[in-house]
């Protein structure tokens, strides 16, 4: 009896750390073969949009920007332009966009920003403070907007802070140090928050064709997650190595077993 009693013992063992495998389960954002990706050329020569939590410099001149260009003439005559144009734009009050859209502006209140190009925010600050100065000029910029990245291997994720206004999927790519050797250059999925919904692009940089899709404008937010490739055989070589190890003593624990018992 005890002989039919160890099979069945090292099987139900075996079965159980089997049924705990953890043969890729790192893989995120998975779908099936079925899946209908969004339509990317939607995506594609799209410039960056204004979005919610963003935060923005804002900075306002009279007289169609009269003062700026007299501080950088005058900077410029003594030598030192750059650096004053460079003190220029880091300057400026640092505004949140609302989660309704607004950002709330001295003296002319909330104005809505949300979904707006650089350009066309400055343009709807402008007409906000054509009441107040003469002929208004205005600069914004972003300085929060960060993209995620899944780079294919686990462990190496990055938040990546966007420093230009339109980046691209292939400079944040090379900002995160490039697709991992497990990673799937032809299987790259953008994915983009759209009010409450989400919108999922598929992209293949495996060739040169792909690069229009890698100079798509990504926007504040974004998750860029390069699949990885599958590695079955070291997963379960490596879950399984444990099993071996236990069926091993086990084994031999039986076996001292029989032999005392025999003597």
């Amino acid at each position: 009896m005890m002989r039919n009693v160890v099979p069945i013992v090292l099987l139900s063992v075996l079965g159980a750390l089997l049924a705990g495998c953890n043969v890729n389960r790192d893989l995120m954002f998975k779908t099936s073969a079925e899946f209908v990706f969004d339509d990317l050329s939607k995506a594609q020569g799209v410039e960056y949009t204004i979005a919610p939590n963003d935060r923005l410099t804002v900075q306002l001149y009279s007289n169609k920007g009269q003062r700026l260009m007299a501080m950088t003439a005058g900077a410029l005559e003594e030598g030192g332009g750059q650096q004053m144009l460079q003190q220029q734009q880091r300057g400026g009050v640092v505004y949140r966009v609302e989660p309704n859209g607004t950002v709330d502006l001295p003296e002319v209140g909330p104005v809505l920003l949300e979904g707006l190009t650089m350009e066309e925010a400055e343009e709807r600050v402008q007409e906000a403070y054509a009441a107040e100065y003469v002929d208004p000029y205005a600069l914004i910029a972003v300085v929060n907007n960060r993209v995620l990245v899944f780079p294919g291997e686990a462990g190496q994720a990055a938040v990546i802070t966007l420093e230009n206004q339109n980046t691209t999927v292939v400079e944040v790519l090379a900002q995160a140090g490039g697709i991992r050797q497990r990673g799937r250059s032809s299987r790259v999925k953008l994915i983009r928050q759209v009010e409450d919904d989400n919108q999922i692009f598929s992209m293949d940089l495996s060739t040169i064709e792909g690069m229009r899709a890698a100079r798509t404008v990504v926007q504040a937010n974004d998750i860029i997650y390069v699949e990885s490739n599958p590695q079955i055989v070291r997963e379960v070589l490596s879950d399984v190595a444990p099993v071996a190890q236990l069926i091993t003593t086990f084994t031999s624990l039986w076996l001292t077993y029989q032999v005392l018992v025999s003597q």
